[in-house]
């Protein structure tokens, strides 16, 4: 027997799966790289829309030509009510107020009133959540009569409400941008609140909990560690979705008059409530543009939310998926001959 026969086959190894880079793992990248058709152009526009949006708030003071509060310049007053023109590109208010500066100025301020309203939302309810829905018991039953009774109640007059206790009339600026955030908070608490505790209370009936129970970790490191890490998937589609809420309602509370006052902040919602007697008198540029200002980061922020819900369902992402697919793959595989194979067939009769 030659040496050559004696040599034992090699089988060809099994390629390992190719690990994805960070930047591909990252929540909203993976979503876009799983997003296929309308989808991801919807996707895209609210990602576009949203980081606008942002980016406006966080270099507020470097793109506003003026303060919020700004009245005049080296030139004299603004003046009232001024059209738009090269010094001002989007006019002046009733007060004599930049509109274009008051617009970028109200981004930061619902940026700040946004980011604090969702986290402490997020700590609250996620807490109360899982306490309620691992603990069980009397606790649970309270704070799930507590939570329905908070989710029935009128949103929009609740946080009047708490605005009116909170801020007590004074609306400083972080007086009032707190204000606003713990009002929306306390509409939102309940809404996490009921996510987690669902969640909760399916986990915990799982194998990995009773063995850490077998093995005799506390109760604190359970829930926090295996029942926590677990329950929180739908954080994220939840945050997106009440971020545009919480510009909403800050919008109306500054609408009616229980937001931030003009020189401590500037607000939408309080901007756009001092325009309406300037539409009948054909001035439209003071109410057209913080109007647009809120429609157009609502929309991006409910796009993306609307996006990564769809994602998170494998139903809808496979049902687009195929949709998507080209139907030119199908035209290049090899035509089949049913002819012949008919006439073979009836041959063999």
């Amino acid at each position: 027997m030659s040496a050559e026969t004696q040599r034992p086959e090699t089988k060809p190894r099994m390629q390992e799966p190719r690990k994805q880079s960070l930047l591909a793992r990252l929540p909203v990248v993976h979503q876009l790289r799983q997003s296929v058709g309308l989808q991801r152009g919807m996707l895209i526009a609210g990602l576009i829309i949203t980081a606008v949006y942002v980016i406006s708030a966080v270099f507020a003071q470097w793109i506003a030509p003026y303060g919020f509060a700004q009245l005049r310049n080296a030139s004299g007053p603004f003046g009232s009510q001024q059209p738009p023109s090269p010094s001002h590109i989007w006019g002046t208010t009733v007060g004599g107020y930049d509109v274009f500066s008051r617009v970028i100025w109200g981004a930061q301020t619902a940026l700040e009133v946004m980011v604090v309203a969702i986290i402490l939302s997020i700590f609250i309810g996620v807490f109360l959540g899982l306490m309620s829905g691992y603990l069980g018991g009397w606790l649970d039953r309270i704070l799930v009569v507590i939570a329905d009774a908070i989710y029935a109640f009128p949103s929009l007059l609740l946080a009047i409400v708490m605005s009116i206790v909170i801020s007590g009339g004074q609306s400083s600026l972080w007086g009032g941008i707190f204000a606003a955030a713990i009002s929306i908070t306390v509409v939102y608490i309940p809404q996490y609140f009921r996510v987690i505790r669902s969640e909760a209370v399916r986990i915990k009936n799982e194998a990995f909990v009773e063995s850490a129970m077998v093995i005799g970790a506390s109760t604190p490191r359970i829930m926090f560690r295996h029942v926590l890490r677990n329950s929180t998937r739908t954080l994220p589609l939840i945050f997106t979705l009440n971020a545009s809420e919480a510009v909403l309602t800050l919008a109306g509370l500054g609408f009616l008059g229980f937001g931030i006052e003009p020189t401590a902040a500037a607000e939408w919602g309080y901007d756009l409530n001092k325009s309406l007697s300037d539409v009948t008198s054909g001035i439209w540029w003071t109410a057209i543009f913080p109007g647009l200002a809120i429609v157009l980061s609502v929309l991006g922020v409910t796009l993306v939310g609307e996006s990564l819900n769809d994602l998170a369902d494998p139903r809808l992402r496979g049902r687009r998926a195929v949709a998507a697919a080209p139907v030119a793959a199908a035209s290049d595989s090899e035509p089949v001959d049913v002819a012949p194979v008919a006439a073979k067939s009836g041959d063999s009769q």
